[in-house]
């Protein structure tokens, strides 16, 4: 055993270097080795609400040689973050950059919410405070967002329009579609003479529809540039049927005078890739830079295709698996110390033999349903969990729901097994750690928390020294205020403790055995991809569909099931990351809760911290 202290603690400084590799890295890609300045502001808006905002300044930009100004903002359920591909690549072409949490999001104040309308207000405001900055060319500020931040660009053009005022030079709506036509049906151009440009994902899910009867899309995205809107658009506000009338193509930029002004844009942009890939994309990040540099003009000109802000996501998720390390590792050092130290095993614990043929049927038979299970109640039991409106975040009930149904089912199968099988063929709950002394539970407990605790304060000390965080894509780790604690604690880390705790006990207690070979490594693989099963799964047969028939597959009859599908691309990573975790603690421990506890507490703050606030 001192050989696995040894290791733990040299596998903790790793895990620290990672850390550190992560938080240095992604400050250098993100400040363009340090001639871009960051600062994180709270923004006492107009609209009496307090922003929290980063606000990225080259150092081209100066009260004398004042830089375009563009405001971005995240889509529902994210966060300011996400928009991390543009505003890396937008502030070291030299335009000054607002990154914003929407209200109900991220650390901005929480409003009266009931729909998107309400909170998706962020843009205008972020363009007035861009607006009084001396080092900003109020003349040339663009503003664009991730589908409801794309739409709350068009209410700030409407605000605008309304109040008079023309803060905004620009609009990119990013998997976004505009406003097409007036209240009555008729084609329009609101946006006047500011340049506008379409980013539409070819396989978007959520945008670019044409509806008929009942409210029923007839035309789809991949149809998008055959439909009188998007010509519409491209003709600035043109009514098809007009004689005369132009037939335009994706791709290319259309200039017009209008209202006084020369030389206004239209464009659409057809980047290959589905509604979330665009914060994950090449091609729209590059047309993202191709709309401002020819709308505003870069200040520092850079090729398009020159991007690093894959850089920046690959050392964030360095971080990643930093503190993934650090958890295992420094949990492992912890049942070392004199106040843990009845936690840790007299010896590293090895696979149970494979059971016999009648054994072997349990094992499989109980992956197989559970993972069925799983899979077939994921959307109606996230359905269920959405439509609450006794919670604050019912995305995040949603989710937890599901997964305490999993875990409770994980239960019952483990008690049927024990009581049919398990018990006559010589299977000791004790022996194998699923029951102990309430004193070493307890002691798990605290350790867990201990844990966790520690873990989450290096992604504090990643955003106050570096502002930075760890991420990948849509799987984030950031740092939180004390109104997410609060939130966390009912009902969410409960539910979420009921899957991860129960999971590690069906992984470690009753299935870790050689089946898979003799090292285990082969077993865990298995376990890691069963527990994974409705992730893996739906998105393939969703998006599967959407591609070979360009329809994008309902599942029922509301169009929100297939947003609740998108939701299970980052548990591809935490479901099997997780299991692959609380193996390693288990080996070392004989104790499944240890593990199951601390991911149940990472995963509910993960969660609660990225996600939208329902302000009923």
């Amino acid at each position: 055993m001192e050989k696995t202290k040894k290791r733990a603690k040299i596998m903790v400084c790793i895990a620290i270097a990672l850390m550190l590799i992560s938080m240095i890295g992604a400050s250098i890609v993100q400040t363009d080795g340090g001639s871009v300045t960051i600062k994180q502001l709270s923004i006492e808006t107009d609209a009496g609400f307090m922003m929290d905002c980063d606000l990225y300044i080259p150092a081209n930009a100066t009260a004398e040689t004042p830089a375009p100004g563009i405001v971005t903002s995240h889509g529902n359920y994210n966060n300011k973050e996400m928009q991390d591909a543009n505003f890396v690549e937008l502030a070291r072409r030299g335009f000054v950059v607002l990154t914003i949490d929407q209200p109900n999001h991220g650390n901005s104040d929480w409003i009266a919410s009931n729909d998107n309308t309400e909170v998706a207000v962020g843009i205008y405001q972020g363009a007035i405070a861009l607006s009084r900055l001396p080092y900003v060319d109020a003349s040339k500020i663009g503003v664009t967002g991730h589908s409801m931040g794309g739409n709350s660009c068009n209410y700030a053009i409407q605000a605008e329009n309304a109040n008079g005022t023309h803060y905004i030079a620009s609009v990119l709506l990013n998997c976004a579609d505009a406003f097409y036509t007036d209240d009555d049906g008729n084609f329009v151009n609101i946006y006047g003479d500011r340049d506008v440009g379409i980013l539409s994902a070819v396989y978007d899910e959520f945008f670019h529809y044409v509806y008929g009867e009942g409210e029923k899309p007839i035309q789809f995205a991949p149809q998008f540039m055959e439909t009188d809107k998007a010509q519409s658009f491209l003709n600035f506000g043109a009514d098809p049927s007009d004689e005369g009338f132009e037939t335009r193509e994706a791709d290319t930029v259309y200039y017009a005078d209008i209202e006084g002004g020369e030389d206004v844009m239209r464009v659409i942009y057809r980047p290959d890739i589905i509604h979330p890939w665009a914060h994950f994309s090449y091609k729209a990040t590059e047309d993202v830079i191709e709309y401002f540099s020819e709308s505003l003009g870069a200040p520092n000109p850079i090729p398009a295709s020159n991007q690093v802000w894959q850089w920046k996501e690959a050392f964030n998720f360095v971080g990643v698996i930093g503190m993934a390390l650090f958890i295992v590792y420094f949990a492992t050092l912890m049942v070392y110390t004199p106040l843990f130290g009845e936690l840790r095993s007299t010896e590293v614990v090895a696979p149970m033999a494979a059971p016999d043929k009648k054994g072997k049927l349990w094992f499989w038979g109980s992956l197989i349903v559970s993972a069925i299970f799983a899979t077939v109640i994921y959307l109606p039991v996230v359905s269920l969990g959405n439509r609450s409106k006794t919670v604050l975040q019912p995305e995040s009930f949603g989710i937890a729901l599901w997964a305490m149904c999993c875990g409770l089912f994980t239960i019952l199968s483990m008690f049927v097994y024990y009581k049919c099988y398990g018990k006559k063929n010589g299977f000791n709950l004790r022996e194998r750690g699923v029951t102990m002394s309430w004193k070493k539970l307890g002691k798990s407990v605290l350790l867990a928390v201990i844990v966790a605790a520690v873990a989450y304060t290096w992604v504090f000390v990643a955003d106050y020294f570096f502002k930075t965080d760890f991420r990948l894509w849509t799987l984030a780790i950031k740092t939180f205020e004390a109104d997410k604690i609060y939130i966390s604690l009912w009902p969410y880390v409960w539910m979420f403790l009921t899957f991860y705790v129960a999971s590690s006990v069906s992984v470690n207690s009753f299935n870790y055995n050689t089946i898979g070979g003799k090292k285990g490594y082969g077993n865990i693989i298995i376990l890691a991809l069963f527990v994974a099963f409705p992730a893996l799964v739906l998105p393939w047969i969703q998006y599967g569909y959407y591609l070979n028939t360009d329809i994008i597959l309902f599942w029922g009859a509301t169009d929100r099931l297939h947003m609740y599908t998108l939701w299970l691309f980052p548990m591809v990573i935490i479901l099997i990351g997780a299991t692959l975790m609380n193996r390693a603690i288990y080996k070392v421990t004989k104790n499944p809760y240890i593990a199951g506890i601390i991911l149940g507490i990472v995963i509910t703050l993960s969660t609660c911290t990225n996600t939208r606030i329902f302000n009923f």
